[in-house]
This record gives structure tokens, sequence and C-alpha cells, in this order.
């Protein structure tokens, strides 16, 4: 089976193109857990499978290390696009995938034939709780209390086709996240595990985020995680509309106005490409 690794701001993807349908896709999924083993296996925080589609020009299907398959991925949909672009498999710049979450388009920033970025529309945050999804009654979860052990936390859901659970905290580095993390992801609290993200604000434009994305574990960036940051933050008044994020990868640009579409800017690179049995 061939392959491409590719990373969006170290957030690193195993990419098997499977237009052509030689590989049965249950298969493809029974063995992310093998393929994305860093020890044993090729090594990534996902698994990501290109298909044809009848309702975009491409569709893209993720599994995480733990053999889950997530709903969206900003990071790997960047990757997928300049993967698409630079095998001349579409010749626009502007073009969509056909995801669990639904369609999302994407715009490449070229440089001749070269992918700089590539821009996501991310669609609408997800505010419902009911879709998010977080237990108990319908509502906005804003600024709501969670206690791990006797650490009582303040935390804003959303969805950014896949559940996120914000917490700002004064200091990051100070903030023992990926315990806290590794806890809250499995939270009774939410029902199909949450992506968590621990966030320090520098000033209204720019702030830095750590992730503990859900079924990976810590991770140098996450796409959907940066936007829902910022969504939390325009939310509950720490941020503007356009906004630097900083993970320890690199920066996205997200840029989020209220009631409208959330959208993300960021680099794609292609590490290598190979076989394996």
């Amino acid at each position: 089976m061939k392959f491409t690794k590719m990373h969006g701001l170290g957030n690193d993807f195993i990419i098997v193109d499977n237009i052509d349908k030689k590989i049965e896709p249950v298969y493809l999924a029974n063995r992310a857990s093998n393929l994305c083993n860093r020890n044993f296996g090729i090594g990534a925080d996902g698994l990501v499978i290109l298909s044809s589609s009848s309702k975009a020009p491409f569709r893209m299907n993720i599994f995480n290390p733990d053999g889950s398959e997530a709903e969206m991925c900003g990071n790997a949909i960047r990757c997928l696009a300049k993967y698409v672009w630079d095998r001349g498999l579409i010749d626009k710049t502007t073009f969509s995938f056909e995801t669990a979450s639904g369609i999302k388009e994407v715009n490449l920033l070229i440089s001749g034939q070269d992918v700089d970025a590539v821009r996501v529309d991310m669609g609408e945050p997800v505010l419902d709780s009911e879709k998010i999804p977080v237990e108990g009654s319908s509502r906005q979860v804003m600024n709501e209390s969670l206690l791990i052990g006797e650490m009582e936390l303040i935390f804003t859901a959303v969805s950014m086709g896949n559940p996120h659970c914000v917490i700002f905290v004064p200091d990051l580095e100070a903030a023992p996240w990926e315990s806290w993390g590794a806890v809250i992801e499995k939270e009774p609290l939410f029902p199909k595990r949450t992506n968590v993200e621990f966030v320090e604000v520098i000033n209204s434009g720019e702030i830095k985020v750590k992730v503990w994305e859900r079924g990976v574990g810590p991770t140098l960036a996450c796409g959907t995680g940066a936007c829902a940051a910022v969504v939390a933050g325009v939310l509950t008044g720490r941020l503007l509309n356009a906004v630097e994020v900083h993970l320890p990868g690199g920066a996205l640009q997200i840029n989020w106005e209220k009631s409208q579409k959330v959208y993300m800017e960021g680099p794609a690179v292609e590490v290598f490409n190979g076989e394996v049995q």
C-alpha cells in the first residue's frame, strides 16, 4: 500500500489515496492503530483516506490512532488539499471535500504552482449543547464549571464538526494540561468524548493554545481546536474576530464574525512517500 506522510504545523498524517477504490475502507480503518503507531508502524496523529464523492470533488475520512473516526480535522484537510493539487487531481484553487461533518470548501494560496497556505471554510460553529454534544438541558454552554478532583475549571463548549471543551488559563506553561485533558476527554458530561483546548490570552488578537485531542492525546496543532478556541474567546469577550493562534507546531490565522462561518488559514507540508505491507 502506497502512502504519503504530511503534516500541518507538526500535526502529522498518513495519506492514503483510495480514489480508485482498490482498498476496502474497512480494511484501512482497522489498520489505523498499527499504521499510526510511532514505534511499530509509520507513526502519525491520524490516518487520512482520500476517496471520490458524489457530493464534492473528493471525500476525506480520518481515523485516530485509537481506531476511532474523527468527524473533521482542519490540519488534515489542508494537507489533503495540497496533496490533490500537487498531483494534478484538481486544476482549480477553490474546491471542496465531503467530510463526516459536511462539505468543506478550501482555497489554495498559490505562488507559481506551489501551495504557500490553505484557507478553509470551517463552517459555522455549533453552540447548541445537544448537537455538540454536552449532557443536560438544551443550552449554550459558556463559562460552566467542571470539577477535576478538587480543581474547578471553567469551560465553554463548541463543535466545529467535532466536540471541543475550551478552558482559559492564566499561565499555559504552569497548567498541568495533559493530565487534565486525559480526564476531561472521557468525562461523562461529553457523551461522544471531547477534544480539550487550554488557552492563554496574549492580547485580544493573539492566543497560545495547547490541545488534548480526542483519541490521540497531546498534538502539536489542531485546526478545529484553534477555531473552537477563538469562537470561545469571542463569545466570552476575550478576543476580537481575527486572531493569530500560536500552537506548539506553529501559528494559524483564524477569523470569525458572530453568526458567520469560521475561516482558518495555515500551511501544509509533504514529508515523504513510501510503501507499507
